[in-house]
């Protein structure tokens, strides 16, 4: 089964150095195990752009987004056997934000892939 995990954050800025590092050594360990299909982080919401349709109406706003309170900053998507496995994957993730996250606060949402 595949899942797609969303990261989103209201905390300004790139991770910190020691986070990061931890980062890595999770992806490389399960990049080894066969898990990781892909991931990767975002570009601040000011290079981006937003398409829209309301009212009938297309629109096309360039980022950054002033409505914004949360911003997706990363995503990756993984192949588990079990649903249990992936919210285990998740949580280990989180726990080094809160570890080496350094008041960061943000939510990771787990999404299981239509296939």
């Amino acid at each position: 089964m595949r899942f797609m995990y969303l990261v989103r954050s209201a905390t300004a800025g790139p991770p910190s150095p020691r986070l990061l590092e931890e980062m890595h050594k999770l992806a490389e360990r399960e990049t080894k195990a066969g898990t990781v299909v892909d991931m990767g982080g975002l570009m601040p919401i000011s290079v981006g752009a937003s398409v829209r349709v309301a009212g009938g109406k297309l629109d096309v706003t360039d980022g950054p987004f002033s409505e914004s309170k949360e911003v997706v900053g990363g995503y990756a998507i993984f192949d588990f056997k079990t649903r249990e496995d992936a919210i285990a994957s998740a949580v280990e993730f989180m726990t080094l934000h809160q570890q080496y996250g350094e008041g960061w606060e943000g939510v990771c949402e787990m999404r299981q892939i239509a296939e």
